[in-house]
């Protein structure tokens, strides 16, 4: 496994799991639990989830697969809008640990901007840092100026930006991409193959083929030749939790960067950021 280092020194897998629906449907339980099982051995030990996941099922789903093993987890979970007041995002961590049965967070995000002035949702991370809660903080789904007002909030300690990126979805390099890096911190890439879309891709399905991987495994190893950016794919089944972490494994050319940039055009100019 790759690592990546955050602004605080600490080195996270450069490939971790993602959660949105896991734990939704109560006949595939043990299956999830494999797979997130299989991705902690594999070496992917950052799962991401959060408290609006399944209205809390994803939670709990998580902290059955590392009732036994939390120590080798880094964990995330995610605060609402809605919840970001100061006595309400500690409310919300509080009740999100109770649902993943630990005593902390690895990293405590907001999950996108809402009504809430920043200042206050930056304070109750600190006072959950404080109080051991939580270890470090971050954000998600915020453009380059809503970054920006979150660090001159007071959140400078902030160590990710979880975002939408991949293939299909690349408008954050125009500038929030090259913001973050040269920040120093690291981008959170979900929906990695674009909700599935990205393996019909006939293009991504050919190149793939020709090197001996699949359209999964290209879209994860291009963003991981990105500086600073995580994938963190989410999968409910062992073998393909084992296909996204060979990922790490594979090198691409200056050429093979090129196709990619002739089969995905890179933005051209600035867009809105595109959210799921």
């Amino acid at each position: 496994m790759q690592y990546l280092t955050l602004p605080c020194g600490e080195t996270v897998p450069a490939i971790g799991q993602g959660t949105w629906f896991i734990g939704d449907d109560p006949a595939a339980r043990e299956t999830e639990i494999s797979a997130l099982r299989a991705g902690i051995d594999a070496g992917m030990t950052l799962i991401d989830t959060a408290e609006m996941y399944g209205s809390g099922r994803s939670e709990r789903r998580v902290g059955e697969a590392i009732a036994d093993r939390r120590d080798a987890v880094f964990l995330v979970s995610k605060v609402l809008p809605s919840n970001a007041g100061f006595e309400d995002t500690i409310a919300a961590c509080e009740a999100s640990l109770h649902r993943l049965g630990t005593d902390r967070l690895d990293l405590y995000l907001l999950h996108w901007q809402g009504g809430v002035p920043f200042e206050e949702t930056v304070a109750a991370f600190e006072r959950l840092q404080a109080d051991g809660k939580i270890r470090h903080y971050g954000i998600s789904n915020l453009d380059l100026a809503a970054t920006q007002a979150f660090v001159h909030a007071g959140g400078a300690a902030a160590q990710t930006n979880q975002l939408l990126y991949n293939l299909n979805q690349r408008g954050i390099e125009w500038e929030l991409l090259d913001w973050l890096q040269q920040a120093g911190m690291v981008t959170m890439a979900y929906s990695p193959f674009d909700g599935g879309r990205l393996a019909q891709h006939p293009g991504l399905s050919d190149f793939a083929a020709q090197r001996d991987m699949t359209a999964g495994q290209a879209a994860l190893a291009w963003l991981l030749h990105r500086q600073g950016v995580m994938p963190i794919p989410k999968s409910a089944h062992p073998q393909r939790v084992l296909e996204n972490a060979a990922a790490a494994d594979i090198e691409f050319s200056a050429a093979d960067l090129a196709e990619f940039d002739e089969l995905f055009a890179p933005p051209d100019g600035p867009e809105p950021l595109q959210i799921y």
